[in-house]
């Protein structure tokens, strides 16, 4: 788990430090860290960063080094592992299980079997969701394997480059001649509760949701819709949609509980971003669960 740059002719870095913060956008925090504990070389000697690089120098970030995991207890916990390679983990998440240990959850979590399979596999890596989701909203969690790669995933969801589709069903049908839509409504957390959200004009945070309707419902007295998130705030898209009067079908925080089914029916079925490494744009997807399928 290294990265690694070789110094061109041309550049006219100062420092090795302005390289690494210009070539590899490292926090300062995290720069720091590698500095103290000697992960940074120069031609595989350990260096000192304020030197100036030179042309062909092979400048080198050890980003292998083990971390203290003890604060996740490890647990057998299927994965539904849509992908992996060194630096990223991607997960299928069910519903009905959390993403982070908890009070209620301090052995059943998402993070609980990660911290398994990386015992499994070796990797002593502290556990790094990237992205959230609810405790029963199920699809794609991104796990990044290092810190450097929570650091650069975390700066492309602040700027948008991460993008993420949803599918949900909510109850009632809108107008015969809307398609589609803009929700622009900002959200704050709702006075006296620690859990609930609610649009809030005066305190709350920017957030956006953008629709498309896919298909009218009408056995159920449902729409079925895909939702591109501009935002990503807690409880986005069941707060927005409650709002409009169309709560999420069985969302019992915001709407109503539904003998349909036994959740919030809202899955995260798409998410894109930049490989931090590769550079490259990759997609993944997790089909519908059935659950929600079979009211389609």
């Amino acid at each position: 788990m290294e990265l690694k740059y070789i110094v061109n002719i041309d550049d006219e870095f100062i420092s090795i430090n302005e390289l690494l913060a210009v070539k590899f956008s490292f926090s300062t925090r995290l720069l720091n860290k590698l500095i103290k504990n000697k992960k940074i070389f120069r031609n595989n000697i350990s260096v000192d960063t304020r030197e100036k690089p030179k042309t062909n120098d092979v400048i080198t970030i050890d980003l292998s080094y083990e971390e203290d995991i003890e604060n996740i207890v490890p647990t057998i916990i299927p994965l539904d592992i849509v992908y992996e390679d060194d630096w990223i983990l991607v997960i299928n998440k069910p519903s009905g299980i959390a993403v982070h240990p908890s009070i209620l959850h301090s052995d059943d979590s998402l993070s609980n079997g990660v911290r398994y399979y990386f015992d499994k596999i070796g990797l002593k890596k502290k556990i790094r969701p990237v992205n959230r989701l609810d405790l029963n909203t199920s699809g794609i969690v991104i796990f990044a394997k290092c810190e450097y790669i929570q650091e650069c995933l975390i700066r492309q969801m602040n700027t948008n480059n991460f993008k993420k589709e949803y599918w949900c069903i909510v109850n009632g049908f809108f107008d015969d001649n809307i398609k589609g839509g803009t929700i622009n409504k900002p959200i704050a957390r709702k006075p006296g509760s620690i859990i609930e959200r609610c649009v809030d004009y005066s305190k709350g945070q920017t957030s956006i949701t953008h629709y498309e309707i896919l298909k009218k419902l009408e056995k159920i007295n449902c729409t079925y819709i895909r939702c591109n998130l501009e935002t990503g705030r807690t409880h986005q898209i069941r707060v927005h949609f409650s709002s409009m009067g169309h709560s999420l079908l069985g969302d019992s925080l915001y709407g109503n509980s539904s003998n349909l089914i036994d959740r919030q029916a809202l899955h995260c079925f798409k998410i894109s971003f930049i490989h931090p490494i590769t550079k490259k744009e990759i997609t993944f997807t997790a089909n519908l669960p059935k659950d929600m399928e079979a009211l389609i």
